[in-house]
């Protein structure tokens, strides 16, 4: 059964183009000009298992009258009513608006599922919108950019519970899967550690680089808990990229990394962290994922203790971006690491979800300034006065201070580490805004 599914926000928040992503085809109109799209337009639509009758609403405005406006609002509110799920739009880089915030008042009156999204928050530019956003009352925004398909498996995620789903298997849907990517170099041993994992030869292997060309993914079960694996292309660098179907394959690769949840990044012991290695690694840091180094073959080495200790010095200074990432030994072709290997996924699962109460957040925060304060810039102090996580996967942090903009990079990373020691967050990228704002719990404070 298919969710229908209306996407709904004020005009120019990206309603169109969000739809044409999850159509699959550019079907609605789309420009920079506000209010393109009046009637409301109907749609199939895919977001990896999930079905949708996708319907794409004019821009809200709020008006009563007999205007086009106001003719364009009931058809909105048409749309609501039929809908199954609302998927509210706000712009992550403008904020939230007044009109933002009466279109949430008529939504919270609804009684319908609310999905709140900040599109347009590739990069770093929406991360205030997206703590703005909290204000409004809807649960925890989704981070996305519906452009450039950035954010789709969060909200694959906060869709899937609401699935008409018959029987118990509803509850199911509140269960979803681990989404573990298996990525790295060609013939780094990928599709040889799938194989072992599921005790079969489901995939393909060989000594020559590059069998894999499709992203297959596989349902699987690890001690009662269900993960999709899936197998990727190796990915070379761009310049040994040549022929149409590796450059698709590579394409492939991106897109399941885009959707996991945990990466582990398979090497060849003899060859790991070389810069291929490294390149792969930071996309994963970049798109924001959970990551695991699975050192394969291990069984040719000699000296494995040194060269252990080798390696993760290499991690170090070659990865520095993925400070904490565990690295685990494999000898797949024997059965042997693969424990270690999911010892090591959950964890990181568990670090990349996690959430931090706000009170110990200050707490911390106050004992870390007292021991070491932000250095003066120009002579004047940087205040740190409220630290809150705006999400998880990955947990991201916003620091409301004095003069944000001089908060120098170097003092943003002795936070960010410090944040990882004292909450064990060792195994996921962390994200920090600083931002310049007071305190909302402070108001009303001589």
């Amino acid at each position: 059964m298919t969710i229908k599914l209306a996407i709904v926000g004020r005009p120019n928040v990206g309603k169109s183009t969000l739809f044409n992503r999850l159509h699959g085809k550019k079907v609605a109109i789309v420009d920079d000009t506000p209010g393109v799209t009046r009637d409301r337009r109907q749609g199939a639509g895919r977001l990896g298992d999930l079905d949708f009758t996708l319907i794409d609403t004019a821009g809200f405005e709020d008006v009563t009258d007999s205007s086009l406006e106001s003719r364009m609002r009931e058809q909105t509110e048409v749309a609501i009513n039929e809908a199954d799920v609302i998927l509210f739009l706000i712009d992550a880089r403008v904020g939230v608006t007044p009109l933002d915030e009466a279109f949430a008042a008529l939504l919270r009156r609804a009684d319908k599922p609310v999905v709140l999204a900040a599109n347009k928050a590739e990069g770093r530019a929406g991360d205030i919108g997206i703590s703005e956003a909290y204000a409004l009352g809807l649960g925890e925004p989704i981070a996305l950019s519906a452009e450039h398909g950035e954010g789709m498996s969060e909200l694959y995620a906060a869709i899937a519970p609401h699935a008409p789903v018959p029987g118990e298997a509803s509850a199911e849907a509140l269960d979803r899967p681990i989404q573990l990517a298996i990525v790295g170099r060609p013939n780094a041993g990928k599709s040889t550690l799938i194989n072992a994992m599921i005790g079969e030869d489901r995939l393909l292997v060989g000594p020559e680089a590059g069998i894999t060309r499709d992203s297959i993914a596989i349902d699987w079960n690890w001690n009662g808990k269900p993960y999709k694996l899936v197998d990727t292309a190796g990915m070379r660098k761009k310049a040994k990229v040549q022929e149409k179907l590796e450059r698709m394959s590579v394409g492939d690769s991106l897109h399941a990394i885009r959707f996991a949840d945990v990466c582990v990044l398979v090497m060849d012991s003899e060859e790991a962290f070389e810069k291929q290695d490294i390149v792969i690694a930071d996309l994963v840091e970049r798109e924001g994922r959970a990551l695991v180094f699975a050192l394969a073959k291990w069984d040719k080495i000699a000296d494995a203790r040194a060269h252990f200790e080798e390696m993760t010095l290499v991690a170090r200074e070659r990865v520095p971006q993925a400070r904490g990432a565990p690295i685990v030994t494999l000898a797949a072709q024997a059965g042997v690491g693969l424990d270690r290997l999911m010892k090591a996924v959950d964890q990181a699962h568990t670090d990349w979800t996690a959430r931090v109460k706000t009170k110990d957040l200050n707490e911390w925060l106050y004992e870390t300034i007292q021991r070491h304060p932000p250095p003066a810039v120009r002579g004047k102090r940087i205040k740190p006065r409220y630290l809150t996580q705006i999400k998880s996967r990955p947990p991201t942090f916003v620091l409301i201070c004095s003069r944000a903009e001089d908060m120098p990079e170097s003092y943003k990373r002795y936070l960010v580490n410090g944040l990882r020691d004292a909450f064990n967050l060792h195994a996921t990228p962390i994200r920090l805004v600083v931002k310049a704002g007071k305190n909302p719990y402070a108001e009303g404070e001589g």
